[in-house]
């Protein structure tokens, strides 16, 4: 572990968490660093509530108990689903899954709770409070995210549910409570039951079935311990063998993965239950902050904070499609994959030296290694210096007109060059750039054109440099400058 990191899951108090007018506080910025490094090494984070809420959580979870207790043991046909995509945002009530020996009960304000046979459905006690407890929290998590990805406040409103709903409205986002393997429920088949050493049964899902919910973030709180979150090292680790009556575990989900390019990984996550002495199961809720079905996800947010924005995540995603669409789960959070997902916005590009570890990058430029310490010849010199003197007037004319310059590179912006959404289109026509050339940071220009750049911004300077002629033979021309970078195939 590197030395910035966790030596275990992070803990955060919820008030700490919540938003105020003015600076951010030393205690919000504590607790947004807590927050960040622990779902950057764990992909997953402790959330405390007030202790005044421990109560409404656990009346919640006994009501939930009592409620499945009396649920019949083979449930009808018609209310086994598993996990249809088509119906992502249109869930409620009962149903039950015997694959994964879960039964469930959606709570969705807006949309009418009613059983198969049109009876009214008597849910568990407390679900409104509970959903608007998670829901303001969720909110106020993700609002600290943002914060620490330098995003300006509240950047997800436009993709989430109005607060409160409209007339009319159904809640995209859902509180699911929970109940696996309970031993009168009919369902255990496909499941793995062993024992420990110290003679514990222990209830096994299946190797295969971990899961990636694809939420914005969920919130989970349960009964009884058993959830397992996989580390950045590949590792399960569980998560709840140590709440209190008042604490909650937090998890980011597939659709801040596409609303942040990437930058932060989804949990992958999976139940084991200790079957001893367990007449009810494993009871739990969770909530599921989830985008509106007729939105898009965009990673414009991204680009205006300055972070690079890969080609996967170019293109705004329809929301109600990715919900629909399957995803890998062996991309996220496996053993050597480069697992930091909090980077801070950066103008120059930097290497991670512990790639894989999931700390904190270091900051440390690229330099060549040279065991001889000769002087630099007059040619490198030269180039040297342009590359410096162009960095320098293109920042002036940055500084002159109030622009914050975002530098990224050659390849990310050729493809957008004819396009009003290219990742710096905005910064490039206000600071001047001329319009058919990619707005490039000068050390990714090749050395000639570096020349032509700058011969371009400041005519004679090429004259005034009597060594030139000892880097290049015929200096070339703006125009020519640009042909080049446009027939160029590696950088």
């Amino acid at each position: 572990m590197a030395g910035n990191g966790l030596p275990s899951l992070g803990r955060v108090k919820l008030t700490d968490l919540a938003p105020s007018e003015g600076l951010p506080t030393d205690s919000y910025k504590i607790s947004v660093s807590t927050l960040s490094q622990s779902l950057a090494q764990f992909s997953a984070v402790i959330i405390q509530f007030p202790a005044s809420d421990g109560a409404l959580l656990r009346s919640g979870l006994e009501s939930a108990r009592l409620y499945f207790h009396q649920r019949a043991s083979y449930p009808p046909p018609d209310i086994i689903h598993t996990g249809d995509s088509h119906e992502w945002c249109r869930t409620s009530g009962y149903y039950a899954d015997p694959h994964l020996w879960q039964e469930t009960y959606d709570y969705r304000p807006g949309l009418t709770l009613s059983e198969p046979n049109n009876s009214i459905e008597f849910p568990p006690a407390g679900l409104p409070d509970i959903f608007a407890l998670f829901g303001k929290a969720a909110r106020d998590i993700l609002d600290a995210i943002s914060f620490h990805l330098n995003l300006r406040s509240s950047p997800f409103t436009e993709i989430l549910d109005n607060v409160p709903l409209r007339n009319k409205e159904i809640s995209s986002s859902v509180l699911s409570v929970c109940c696996h393997a309970r031993p009168s429920f009919q369902g255990g088949q496909h499941h793995n039951i062993a024992t420990q050493e110290d003679g514990q049964l222990v209830l096994y899902p299946p190797d295969h079935d971990h899961q990636v919910d694809k939420s914005l973030i969920s919130l989970v709180k349960s009964d009884r311990v058993g959830l397992h979150v996989r580390d950045y090292q590949g590792r399960w680790i569980l998560v709840d063998g140590d709440l209190g009556p008042q604490e909650a575990v937090l998890y980011p989900g597939l659709a801040l993965y596409q609303a942040t390019a990437g930058y932060v990984n989804p949990a992958l996550h999976k139940t084991e239950i200790n079957m001893e002495a367990n007449m009810y199961g494993r009871c739990s809720f969770a909530f599921k902050l989830m985008p509106k079905s007729m939105t898009s996800l965009s990673c414009s947010e991204m680009r205006a904070a300055g972070h690079g924005v890969e080609a996967q995540f170019q293109l705004p995603v329809a929301v109600d499609d990715f919900m629909q669409r399957s995803h890998p789960t062996d991309l996220f959070n496996r053993p050597g994959f480069q697992c930091f997902n909090f980077p801070p916005p950066q103008d120059s590009p930097w290497i991670d030296e512990n790639a894989g570890t999931g700390s904190m990058k270091i900051p440390m430029r690229r330099t060549k290694q040279n065991s001889k310490s000769k002087p630099l010849p007059p040619s490198k010199r030269l180039r040297l210096e342009a590359q410096r003197v162009l960095k320098e007037r293109v920042q002036d004319i940055a500084d002159k007109k109030g622009i914050k310059l975002r530098f990224c590179n050659l390849k990310e912006c050729e493809s957008h060059i004819h396009t009003l959404d290219s990742p710096c289109a905005n910064i490039r026509m206000e600071i001047g750039w001329p319009p058919a050339v990619p707005f490039v940071h000068p050390h990714d220009l090749p050395n000639k054109a570096k020349l032509g750049f700058l011969e371009a911004y400041e005519p004679g300077w090429t004259a005034a440099h009597h060594n030139l002629e000892r880097l290049v033979n015929t200096p070339l021309t703006f125009t020519e400058s640009i042909s080049l970078i446009s027939n160029m195939d590696n950088l």
